[in-house]
């Protein structure tokens, strides 16, 4: 009797083992359910925000554009109404020079104008050469200055945030190679007058002694 107590309950304990088993195994399955549910809204959502972005992306950037041409063509304005001021104003100008006064104020104002939107004027004048910045339209020979150097400027050239939008064109000096070595040409005749003057002095003893020995010999005669 004891015997087949002790293998029920053993079968119970089993049968209890299997069932907790079954248990944990749905609540895992359940766990894993719910969060791949989770996963694919979140993914949902990701990609209605994405299609979203690709909606406004475009209207975005025209909006920007928008606004910085509008921006820029404002900050224009006042040139060009001093610029009509000046034109209207060149008839009755008492003189050249008012009339330049004019134009002068318009030209500083839209070196302003360019700026305050980042812009610079590349410095090309009296510098060295540089193919980064300018721009050579020809070369030309002056011995006041430097070779590789630019001595004149057909065209202003300018940067927009510290990169060239249009290099400036320019002139640089080039002198001959030839004249470098002039110097030492120059040199080499001295030289050959000091060494022709050193065999002249070599030789005049030489040129003395010989009378010398003329008389000696009538002498002897």
């Amino acid at each position: 009797m004891k015997n087949k107590k002790e293998d029920k309950t053993e079968k119970n304990k089993k049968a209890d083992a299997k069932e907790t088993k079954i248990e944990e195994l749905q609540e895992q399955t359940e766990q894993l359910k719910q969060e791949k549910d989770e996963m694919f809204a979140k993914f949902q959502r990701v990609v209605a925000d994405y299609d979203n972005y690709q909606k406004r992306a475009p209207k975005q950037i025209a909006d920007s554009v928008r606004y910085e041409k509008e921006k820029i063509i404002k900050s224009l304005l006042p040139m060009l109404d001093n610029f009509e001021h000046t034109l209207a104003g060149a008839e009755s100008a008492e003189s050249i020079e008012d009339l330049l006064k004019g134009v002068r104020i318009v030209y500083d104002q839209a070196c302003d104008v360019l700026k305050s939107h980042d812009v610079e004027t590349i410095n090309a004048l009296g510098e060295k050469f540089d193919p980064s910045l300018h721009q050579a339209m020809m070369r030309k020979q002056d011995a006041e200055y430097e070779d590789n150097i630019v001595i004149e400027e057909f065209q202003k050239g300018y940067k927009l945030g510290g990169r060239v939008i249009r290099p400036s064109k320019v002139i640089v000096n080039k002198l001959p190679e030839e004249e470098e070595e002039k110097p030492q040409e120059e040199q080499q005749p001295e030289e050959q007058q000091q060494e022709e003057e050193k065999q002249q002095e070599s030789q005049q003893p030489e040129e003395q002694q010989q009378p010398e020995t003329d008389e000696q010999v009538e002498s002897e005669d």
